[in-house]
């Protein structure tokens, strides 16, 4: 079912507010890859970097890690100003991109820097277990393709289903279409095979929140794709899957949407207290 815009501008001024009081601090370019990796590549010790902002005098803070957008070919790591001042730690993510980079390299960036998160946040006050994953497009792919997808994380001593939740914006649940490219395939041309999201699927997955632009406005079926993995999670067992569309919005509706990331994140904190 389609959510109408009126429904977002209800969650907009309807999110609980976050005390005015609250320090926050950033830090930038930490590598996350230790130096034994970065000293391998010139390309790995520039790119794989994160930004973190957070609450300074919040105990306990929850940790929304954003993964940007561009196709897995472009695109800057950032913290999106409408995350902030929100009483939450955001991390902000550089991954290495093709061409320079195949898959799933990209991939196994995402999550070296989600473990590094895992690893270190607390150090700065934060909680481990209230870590969450997001990104739009490319970004939600990898955030969708980390949580679901074991394997990436166990390669650090992590395990994905310690994600608090999942909350990927606009991502491919097939395997993306710059990964297709690598391999001569034409992007009209749907696979799913184990670099897609669907191909995960399993019933103890973290939470799962998939937020796509209006059918009609999407990239070539993006809407359609998430549907399908909202129904395949669903068969597979899994309680926590739901999508939300943003009516009226195309690829690019990463603003309307921050504040029902947001939400999100407030909902799991609340059943788990």
């Amino acid at each position: 079912m389609k959510k109408i815009a009126s429904f977002i501008l209800l969650m907009i001024f309807s999110l609980p507010a976050v005390a005015q009081d609250i320090n926050y601090a950033a830090v930038s370019n930490i590598k996350y890859y230790q130096d034994a990796v970065n000293n391998t590549d010139p390309y790995i010790s520039e790119r794989c970097v994160l930004d973190l902002y957070y609450p300074k005098n919040t105990p306990s803070f929850a940790t929304i890690v954003w993964f940007h957008g561009g196709g897995l070919t472009g695109g800057q790591k950032e913290i999106p100003e409408a995350l902030k001042l929100k009483g939450v730690a955001v991390v902000g993510v550089n991954y290495r991109l093709y061409p320079k980079v195949k898959a799933p390299l990209y991939i196994e960036d995402a999550a070296a820097a989600v473990a590094w998160v895992f690893k270190k946040i607390e150090s700065y006050g934060g909680n481990s277990n209230k870590i969450f994953v997001s990104g739009h497009s490319a970004g939600g792919y990898l955030a969708s393709m980390v949580g679901l997808d074991k394997k990436y994380l166990e390669k650090h001593g992590e395990d994905a289903n310690q994600i608090a939740g999942l909350i990927p914006f606009s991502g491919h649940t097939i395997t993306h279409f710059t990964v297709r490219e690598e391999r001569g395939i034409k992007g009209t041309q749907p696979i799913v095979d184990d670099l897609a999201p669907l191909y995960h699927v399993r019933s103890d997955a973290p939470p799962l929140l998939l937020i796509t632009g209006d059918r009609e406005k999407e990239l070539l079926g993006r809407y359609e794709e998430n549907a399908y993995m909202m129904r395949m999670m669903k068969v597979a067992g899994h309680q926590n899957t739901r999508i939300m569309e943003m009516d009226g919005y195309g690829h690019g509706m990463t603003y309307p949407a921050f504040p029902l990331l947001l939400e999100e994140v407030k909902r799991i904190l609340d059943e788990k207290d």
